[in-house]
């Protein structure tokens, strides 16, 4: 029981150290330079500064959100 336990903690802890090392994407469903690209961005900065890791904005514009709603039905898995 005291090996599978310390098991599963190194593994929980390993994991943690690999998400924390990777960026953070966030999705914008409009172009660059609206009021909404600006809001993203100022929030991907107090978010970089909150947390430590880069936050990328990724603009994808199009069909009223649906582009960047069919991108994030697509990504990778966290």
């Amino acid at each position: 029981m005291t090996r599978s336990l310390l098991l599963a903690l190194a593994l929980v802890a390993a994991n943690a150290a690999a998400q924390d090392s990777r960026p953070i994407r966030m999705l914008v469903g409009f172009p660059p330079g609206g009021s909404t690209d600006i809001v993203a961005r100022i929030m991907s900065d107090k978010l970089r500064e909150a947390l430590g890791r880069p936050v990328i904005v990724d603009n994808r514009p199009g069909a009223g959100g649906q582009v960047a709603a069919v991108a994030l039905k697509n990504a990778a898995p966290d």
